[in-house]
């Protein structure tokens, strides 16, 4: 469904007029202090222009006259959650395809994709995302031959997890051409059947394309449902703004007829799929903010290697699991650094997915090339930095290296990477702290729709080490647990200031855009618990209510009254 149809009209009791004066007062709150620290408040007055004009503390005088006032009957506000990493169109059409996050085996996935094929009879293609051998107890990846007991004879696609690998039926092989001859893409792997060399049914990486470049693309309108999609999906949640790491040209298009039409409630900054689409999208350097600091494109997001559910990580030694592997590099260090150079030389921001420990080596290693060349604030951003030797982690605090992690990742991966990478190998997973000691900016994420963008789950796993179910008991490599104030931080200043917008998104502060949330806890006081269970109550963006828990809905701009 479109974004417009999600939404109810907004009301003088649910939402203040545009273009006035708002006095948010009576309020438990808490803000990053631009330090590292946090401060607290008891009201702030919004401006015209939907930013902070005041933040008052205890006995601090207020305005006599305003258009509105809003009491916060003594609620608990922080400002809006941005998430640092995240996949915007992926995570609308997570939601309109099938989803095999839930399944907890493989005969429960295969139930699910038949069960969706009966309900969709039309669909050309049986698409869908979530899927996760681990979690099924396998010690190998699924088949085409069992995804055909599902699917019959219409092509099935199914991208794992991490979206790193995917699983197609025999229809979709065939319909690609794949064959025993098919070659191997640069940085991808075809599975191949045992004794042979006909493919498995399992594509990685850069062999994913062989299959999506003969899917059905999707149409513009339904780039417009997933970004309506999405947009719901990240308001419910207090996500206010997000990096959107990998957008192609119609991707862009689809936000700019959104924000066309008033319908970009969510603020996002867009890091291109590459250079190419760097360049179509910016043309000669990054854009401006446009609509009213909704949009903009600040570089290009480039992929050095895959993940580690799917052996993709590129390591320095080899997989504990699968000796003869050490992973997939995506390209050489000599080609990273000339795709790097390209971008930077036009004042593009630079963002690598890294993974693995080679991975983090060497794209560490090409940022401490060019920044012999690039000066000035580049704010090189390593995405993910999931595995690090430790020898390495003193170089991400040179050169205004930003460290671009997700705490969900590590609460979720943890007994798989311990498979992956044996016990002796772990001091370097998801090192938070080491990474942050070095001085370098750390900016929380979620890697939508890997994980579900949920900010208060990744506030409390950044704190604890632990899962939902609270284990381990005192959390998996406790050492790297961070502090309250640095967890939120990450998640608001260091966020905004990691897609170079700390002057003005997340810190409830004057000068600063009015993004800010009512909640049900204190993240400053509740425990891992109470964090997870954490609710988000409203969501505001620009001084005006964008998402109302009481309705479940978006309110759309245009029908704010006194627009």
């Amino acid at each position: 469904m479109l974004l417009a149809s999600t939404a109810i009209a907004a009301s003088p009791a649910l939402a203040p007029a545009a273009l006035a004066d708002v006095l948010v007062d009576n309020v438990e709150g808490v803000t990053g202090d631009g330090k590292g620290g946090v401060e607290r408040f008891e009201g702030f007055l919004i401006d015209r222009d939907g930013r902070i004009a005041e933040v008052y503390r205890h006995g601090d005088k207020r305005p006599k006259k305003v258009d509105y006032q809003v009491d916060g009957k003594g609620r608990h506000v922080v400002p809006g959650m941005i998430d640092a990493h995240g996949h915007v169109m992926a995570t609308g059409f997570a939601k309109m395809t099938l989803d095999l996050t839930m399944a907890k085996s493989l005969d429960e996935a295969l139930a699910r994709i038949t069960a969706w094929a009966a309900a969709h009879p039309d669909a050309p293609w049986i698409l869908g995302s979530g899927w996760n051998q681990a979690q099924w107890g396998l010690d190998r990846m699924p088949t085409a031959a069992e995804l055909d007991r599902a699917t019959g004879g219409k092509p099935a696609w199914l991208v794992r997890v991490d979206g790193h690998a995917g699983w197609a039926n025999s229809a979709a092989i065939s319909a690609a051409g794949v064959t025993a001859a098919t070659a191997v893409p640069q940085g991808g792997e075809i599975l191949r059947l045992s004794g042979g060399k006909q493919p498995a049914g399992v594509f990685v990486d850069g062999a994913m394309a062989l299959i999506e470049s003969k899917m059905p693309r999707p149409r513009p309108e339904d780039r417009d449902t997933a970004l309506g999609e999405a947009q719901l999906a990240l308001l419910a949640q207090g996500v206010t703004a997000i990096a959107d790491m990998g957008t192609s040209i119609d991707d862009w298009q689809a936000m700019r007829r959104a924000a066309d039409a008033s319908r970009l409630r969510i603020r996002i900054v867009t890091y291109a799929d590459g250079v190419d689409n760097m360049a179509l999208i910016g043309g000669p350097r990054p854009t401006p903010w446009l609509y009213d600091d909704h949009l903009k494109m600040n570089g290009v997001k480039l992929y050095l290697d895959g993940a580690l559910g799917s052996r993709g990580a590129w390591l320095k030694a080899p997989y504990a699991d699968a000796p003869e592997s050490k992973g997939l590099p995506r390209m050489n260090e000599t080609q990273l650094g000339n795709l790097m150079s390209r971008a930077a030389m036009d004042n593009f921001q630079v963002a690598v997915h890294a993974i693995g420990d080679q991975a983090n080596a060497t794209v560490l290693a090409s940022i401490e090339d060019l920044s012999a060349t690039y000066k000035g604030d580049r704010r090189w951003r390593v995405e993910h930095a999931q595995i690090v030797d430790p020898a390495d982690i003193p170089r991400f605090g040179k050169f205004g290296t930003i460290a671009s992690m997700q705490p969900q990742h590590e609460a979720s991966d943890r007994t798989m990477a311990e498979a992956r990478l044996g016990p002796a190998r772990l001091a370097g997973a998801y090192a938070w702290k080491s990474i942050a000691a070095t001085g370098a900016t750390l900016a929380f994420g979620s890697d939508t729709p890997v994980e579900p963008s949920q900010p208060f789950v990744g506030l409390a796993v950044a704190i604890s080490r632990q899962g939902a179910d609270g284990q381990p008991f005192n959390g998996w490599q406790p050492q790297e647990a961070v502090s309250r104030e640095l967890a939120l931080n990450a998640y608001t200043t260091g966020a905004a200031y990691a897609m170079f917008a700390e002057d003005r998104l997340g810190r409830i502060a004057k000068g600063y855009r009015a993004d800010f949330l009512f909640v049900d806890a204190d993240p400053m006081l509740a425990t891992p618990e109470q964090l997870r269970a954490t609710k988000v109550m409203e969501t505001w963006i620009g001084g005006q209510m964008a998402w109302s828990a009481a309705k479940d809905r978006v309110i759309p701009a245009k029908d704010t009254p006194g627009r």
